[in-house]
């Protein structure tokens, strides 16, 4: 299936956190999905995001794997001789979004680890079974270096475009300046 829910209530849910118990721990995994979305229908869902009530936190995992989606902007065209927008493709290799009890979502991008095809367990209980031993602290340490290299490359980049306009002002007043 493209889309799995899973609420859980009670004692069973405090092993996801304290809150989790009074209020439930909803887990949903969205897999393989390739749809199309306009921009209409995401800016029209805000009046019902809106309440005068402050709601209850629920703590939630949401798992998002090989999905595609692409958004075409639908309003109306400013220049009636314009081509339009170009839609907008985002490929999600692998998203763990994370509300925890203090009502704040934390986004991590995760590798999917290859398992032996002779190893592989039921989807629900790799859900449910937390990594532990040895695995689970090589995967950590694997998380935490991917983290730490997105870190470097972003700063990399930064200092890239940093060097270029820089290059770019000395540029104005020396034409001729070469590096």
């Amino acid at each position: 299936p493209e889309l799995c829910l899973r609420l859980e209530g009670g004692p069973a849910a405090a092993a996801h956190s304290p809150l989790a118990e009074r209020n439930g721990f909803l887990r949903v995994l969205l897999q393989g999905c390739n749809t199309q979305l306009c921009m209409s229908s995401l800016t029209s869902l805000g009046p019902f995001l809106e309440d005068e009530i402050v709601p209850e936190v629920i703590p939630m995992e949401i798992e998002v794997v090989g999905a595609k989606i692409t958004m075409q902007d639908d309003s109306p065209r400013v220049y009636p001789t314009s081509p339009g927008p170009v839609p907008i493709t985002l490929a999600v290799d692998h998203v763990v979004v994370r509300r925890k009890d203090d009502g704040v979502f934390y986004l991590t991008e995760e590798k999917p680890v290859s398992v032996p095809e002779g190893q592989k367990a039921p989807a629900e209980s790799v859900l449910a079974v937390p990594a532990a031993g040895a695995r689970g602290l090589q995967l950590k340490q694997v998380a935490e270096l991917q983290r730490e290299l997105q870190t470097m490359k972003l700063a990399l980049a930064e200092a890239n475009m940093d060097k270029a306009h820089l290059l770019q002002e000395i540029r104005k007043y020396n034409p001729l300046f070469q590096l």
